[in-house]
């Protein structure tokens, strides 16, 4: 789905890294819930169906932060 090249080099990152990568990827996180709810509305599917499908991808995205914040709190 995403890929985050940073990580691979995430104990060298600067606080100002991590801080940036955490935002953007909260950003994206809150951009994909909400686009996927305005489709599904006009596609007229329920909520709790569509944020279903979308469980799988934002469990990567949270998975993520966690680890980044983590990182970010070792710095």
């Amino acid at each position: 789905m995403f890929d985050i090249p940073e990580l691979n080099s995430l104990e060298e990152a600067t606080p100002q890294e991590l801080a940036e990568m955490i935002s953007e990827l909260e950003q994206f996180r809150e951009r994909i819930v909400n686009d996927t709810l305005a489709t599904a509305q006009r596609a007229k599917i329920m909520k709790s169906q569509a944020l279903a499908m979308l469980e799988p991808n934002l469990a990567k995205i949270d998975s993520t932060l966690q680890t980044l914040r983590l990182q970010q709190s070792k710095a």
